[in-house]
């Protein structure tokens, strides 16, 4: 590439991952509080708990990767334009590919980058945070140890604590077992902590008292102790094993779903759905770049307004990727919609690169283009004169 081509692939990269991780940071924060109370009820520190979130990283990306390109087309072909840099080489007599080149070297190392997350490192994330959220729902100390809570573990049997100390030591203890026909006990202790010995899981409570009422003559008896365990090996969880959805599901169990496996034999449209969305996801680098291109490529002087072609861009690639959203939902329920999946995307990179490459836009477009132009005017006199009217206004 030439310096220029150079320069505007630099800018567009700068661009692309500031954008990329601002809107990552905000989606992951979104996401992150879905699982906050799943994960600190295990007691984790904050570093494990931002490991296991970020696990949905790569998917997250993948979903943002094609806007933060848009985003940075739009950002950097506005402020060449701004500072006269379009008008200046249209001036010296170069073509279009001069700007073009770039542009598409950049969509399609953001295409690579899509499809790697797409086929890779999405559907690992995705499978190794079910791993791990799985192992916190079958483990019984996230199902119990919440303190200031009464949890019920089972039916007749009641859990509370006033406090959980760093060591794993549980302050406060509080069971009421309610699960004998004749006899209610309630156990009581300072200190307690659940341990795993000779392949049996116990609480093991200290300082505490038993108090056994019978439920036919409501007669109470208590026994102190000094150290008392009791099993609670029968309430652990047994089927520790994830059930992957489809988009959790590698790209070659997708292709070669196992024929023993319940959920791929009763879900198949699903799986056939989401491995042609994983491979049609590279297009939609390919189709904004070109989009953002046709509309705001196009060098304007400073009085010409860019207003309107930005946003006619904006809301085509906003449209195109909804309608491919679309798509992906009638696949499971008609199959032969897979192919729509490629079709969409194709199509647009074909008609918008015909016309970038003639130079000339549609009709219907240039109308749009017009129409958004009138608005753009409109709404900007109207906050003209709403200005006009507060600085003439009384003090």
């Amino acid at each position: 590439m030439t310096t220029f081509e150079r320069y505007v692939f630099r800018r567009l990269a700068a661009v692309f991952l500031v954008t990329l991780t601002a809107l990552a940071g905000v989606v992951w924060a979104t996401q992150a509080l879905r699982q906050l109370d799943l994960v600190t009820a295990k007691g984790q520190t904050i570093v494990q708990f931002i490991g296991m979130t970020m696990l949905a990283m790569p998917f997250l990306a993948l979903a943002i990767a094609p806007f933060a390109l848009l985003i940075a087309m739009l950002v950097v072909l506005n402020t060449l334009s701004n500072d006269s840099e379009l008008i200046v080489i249209n001036a010296s007599g170069a073509s279009r590919s001069v700007l073009l080149r770039p542009i598409l070297v950049f969509a399609a190392v953001i295409s690579l980058f899509c499809a790697s997350l797409s086929l890779l490192f999405a559907p690992a994330g995705l499978a190794s945070l079910r791993d791990e959220i799985t192992q916190v729902r079958v483990d019984l100390v996230a199902n119990i140890v919440r303190p200031g809570r009464f949890i019920g573990i089972e039916d007749g049997l009641t859990f509370h604590i006033r406090n959980r100390g760093g060591d794993g030591q549980l302050e406060g203890l509080l069971m009421h077992d309610e699960r004998a026909e004749d006899i209610v006990f309630t156990y009581e202790a300072a200190r307690g902590q659940i341990v795993e010995a000779a392949d049996r899981t116990l609480l093991v409570m200290q300082d505490g008292t038993i108090q056994r009422r019978t439920r036919a003559t409501g007669s109470l008896s208590i026994v102190r102790f000094q150290s008392y365990a009791f099993d609670l090996s029968s309430m652990v969880p047994t089927d520790t094993v994830a059930t992957y959805k489809a988009s959790e599901r590698s790209t070659l169990a997708l292709l070669a779903p196992d024929p023993d496996d319940v959920y791929a034999t009763e879900n198949r449209n699903r799986l056939t759905a989401e491995l042609h969305d994983r491979l049609s996801q590279p297009l939609y680098p390919i189709a904004f770049a070109l989009i953002v291109f046709l509309f705001a490529g196009e060098p304007k002087t400073t009085r010409q307004n860019r207003h309107a072609a930005t946003l006619t861009a904006l809301v085509l690639a906003i449209l195109l990727r909804t309608a491919g959203f679309g798509i992906l939902t009638l696949v499971p329920g008609l199959p032969v919609a897979r192919f729509a999946l490629y079709l969409l995307p194709l199509a647009t990179i074909v008609l918008v690169g015909w016309m970038v490459a003639i130079g000339r836009k549609p009709r219907w477009i240039n109308a749009l283009a017009a129409l958004s132009e009138r608005i753009g005017e409109r709404i900007e006199g109207i906050v003209a004169r709403l200005q006009g009217h507060q600085q003439g206004g009384p003090a």
